[in-house]
């Protein structure tokens, strides 16, 4: 009896000492830096909803208010000049990322959310380094696409890349899985790490945009006098005053269709974007910084979103079809992905006047409530079931993909 109760004890002590173990070895999701706005931040969330015990390391955070009630770590890099200047943090994280994690602490897996350089992650785990997983919004368009951002086209830029893109090369073969936010990124993971992956679109919560743009009254007095300026019928222009949105070929869309166009946004083209407004043959109306509730309403309102823009998915595109908003777009990068041709919007094939003209007319005769529901297929929910369906998968069978 003595002998069976000290094997009891034994075993018990022994599921005890696996449980702790068990309770200290959870997954880490890693991020490139965290800003108050952008689209790798909404995808953070969302990785961070599926994973609610799973911590959140980031080199810095500007944005406290995001990852509320999260477990969010930041680096020693937080406190200094490095998060400031991101041609210096692109010099200071590849290694940065390699010492990062304490080694005094395990994890069963790693998520890295990745545009830059986090998925250079080390992380151990009980036998080796934990199994990462890499979501991939793009690799550094500045390192290995220039031709898509003009951040890397100068000379201090094309000389670093030179040194970082074998080394990126190289740490992109230490993940067990890849997904890529779009087949447009895939093809690009293949051409720079010459590595296979899986097309998961991030989430859109389009949820929310339907409840902001039919709840007006979560609009504030400044933004209503703005909406009660604009006309009835206009084109929408909306993202970062940044070159490379051509939010100036929204006007020059205007133009042509002869509507009047609100871009909605801010940044450092502004002034520049004013300029070509006050030449413009139709109206152009700014409004500046909107908040979410202001953006969804412009967005229901709109007869169309112009977004020619190349961008690796796009996120923009699905919260005006959210609300039955048709899109304007080139066949080119995401939206040749998230916009169906002659259903949810029309591709720009004649980018002349006339072509123009004629593709917005077209635009204009789109039923609204297919294009809708053409969004719910990026949702929060299918990404996170998608998400967590390919984790699992790479836990269970080990292998690269």
């Amino acid at each position: 009896m003595r002998k069976l109760a000290t094997e009891k004890r034994s075993r018990g002590h022994r599921k005890h000492m696996q449980d702790q173990e068990g309770a200290s070895m959870t997954g880490l999701i890693v991020h490139e830096w965290i800003e108050r706005r952008g689209g790798s931040e909404n995808v953070l969330e969302a990785i961070a909803a599926a994973y609610p015990d799973a911590p959140v390391l980031t080199p810095w955070s500007n944005a406290p208010e995001r990852l509320t009630g999260h477990d969010v770590r930041q680096s020693i890099l937080a406190r200094t000049p490095v998060r400031r200047s991101k041609p210096l943090a692109a010099l200071v994280l590849p290694l940065a990322w390699r010492t990062m994690v304490p080694t005094g602490t395990q994890y069963e897996w790693v998520i890295a959310s990745s545009h830059l350089f986090s998925h250079h992650v080390r992380v151990p785990g009980r036998d080796g380094p934990a199994p990462k997983f890499v979501y991939v919004h793009s690799p550094a368009r500045y390192i290995w696409n220039p031709d898509l951002d003009a951040r890397g086209a100068n000379l201090l830029a094309r000389t670093a890349s030179s040194v970082l893109k074998p080394l990126d090369r190289r740490r992109a073969q230490e993940a067990r899985r890849i997904a890529a936010n779009s087949a447009f990124v895939r093809d690009r993971i293949k051409s720079t790490w010459g590595r296979d992956s899986t097309v998961i679109h991030p989430p859109v919560d389009v949820d929310r945009v339907r409840r902001l743009a039919a709840a007006p009254e979560q609009l504030g007095d400044a933004e209503r006098s703005a909406l009660e300026q604009i006309p009835e019928v206009f084109l929408l222009g909306a993202s970062r005053f940044v070159s490379y949105k051509q939010l100036d070929r929204a006007i020059e869309v205007g133009e042509a269709a002869d509507l009047p166009v609100v871009l909605a946004g801010g940044g450092p083209e502004e002034i520049a974007l004013r300029a070509r407004a006050a030449e413009a043959t139709v109206p152009v109306y700014f409004v500046l910084e909107p908040t979410d509730a202001m953006l969804a309403s412009l967005y229901a309102r709109a007869a169309a979103l112009v977004f020619l823009a190349i961008e690796d998915f796009g996120i923009m595109p699905v919260e005006a079809m959210a609300t039955g908003t048709p899109v304007l777009a080139r066949r080119l990068g995401g939206t040749a992905e998230t916009v169906i041709d002659g259903r949810t919007g029309i591709f720009i094939e004649d980018e002349s006047a006339t072509g123009i003209r004629a593709s917005v007319n077209r635009l204009l005769t789109l039923d609204r409530a297919p294009v809708a529901s053409h969004a719910d297929r990026f949702s929060t929910a299918m990404f996170e079931s998608r998400l967590k369906a390919w984790v699992q998968e790479g836990l269970t069978d080990g292998a690269l993909s």
